[in-house]
């Protein structure tokens, strides 16, 4: 009996150190494929980068000058995706978790569609932002209609991560708010919501992430213009689109392409980090108040 036992427990020590070296060696090569692009980015473009090159606007197609329009243009269809997604994405959030129940068939029908549309390829995205936004609103190759066709398409992402991250919350903070007469609007927006905190900030990365490095989509809304754009209603290219003219269509153009690729990097870095910061900073707000 004491040898089956010691048996049994051999096997699970075996297990667990077979399982734990599977995930380390995942999150090692994870790791390492990230730094090795990490690296490979920093040495062949940052010998172009400087303030120049953040300051001017593009010159010979791309080969000479800047991105100063190109990244203005990316921070504006990044504000506009932001400006309409998150609003519409945490509001559904908060109507399906709060004000629906599970198996409810008008939930389940949401979400379902959510599931499909977050799977749907960013140029079906594109043909949609180009027939509606651009064609039927009026509004053409614009800022405006890139930033609206990337708010419909990180809508997904944001609702259903915001969502999970409400539901996570343990349902005896609302048994608890409800005995003391707290009303559902304070419990959600001073109990719920920062509870949440982490759930939010991981979906609004998720989206972030896939809002500032699409190409396809935007190569049908916003078009890729390099000039500054005046308003939202101007055509602008995005980093990534520009990225892309560079290294595809564009001879000679590799340098600005891998300069263009770790201003990218350190855009997406600071807007994730922001985000994160916004998040610990409402949390701490609403904990001390």
């Amino acid at each position: 009996m004491r040898q089956s036992i010691n048996h049994r427990s051999q096997k699970v020590a075996y297990t667990d150190i077979i399982l734990s070296s599977l995930v380390w060696s995942a999150a090692i090569c994870v790791t390492a494929v990230f730094i090795w692009l990490l690296m490979d980015l920093v040495w062949l473009g940052t010998g172009k980068l400087s303030w120049e090159f953040l300051t001017t606007e593009p010159q010979d197609a791309g080969r000479e000058g800047g991105i100063a329009s190109i990244l203005v243009s990316t921070i504006l269809l990044l504000s506009v995706c932001l400006a309409v997604a998150v609003p519409l994405g945490l509001g559904t959030a908060i109507f399906l978790a709060e004000f629906t129940v599970v198996d409810n068939w008008f939930g389940r029908l949401v979400r379902r569609n959510l599931d499909m549309l977050a799977s749907v390829p960013a140029i079906v995205f594109g043909l949609f932002g180009n027939a509606f936004f651009s064609i039927t609103l009026g509004l053409g190759f614009s800022i405006l209609s890139g930033g609206l066709t990337l708010a419909c398409m990180v809508l997904p992402i944001l609702i259903r991560s915001m969502e999970e991250g409400l539901r996570s919350v343990p349902n005896e903070h609302r048994m608890v708010a409800a005995s003391l007469g707290i009303s559902r609007t304070a419990t959600i927006f001073n109990l719920l919501l920062p509870a949440a905190v982490p759930s939010l900030a991981a979906g609004l990365i998720l989206g972030i992430g896939r809002a500032i490095a699409e190409t396809a989509a935007l190569l049908y809304t916003s078009g890729y213009v390099d000039r500054m754009p005046n308003s939202l209603l101007d055509s602008g290219r995005s980093l990534s689109l520009h990225i892309y003219t560079l290294s595809m269509n564009v001879g000679g153009g590799d340098s600005s392409a891998y300069a263009s690729a770790v201003v990218l990097m350190i855009l997406l870095l600071l807007t994730n980090g922001i985000a994160i910061w916004i998040g610990k900073y409402w949390l701490h707000s609403r904990i001390q108040y």
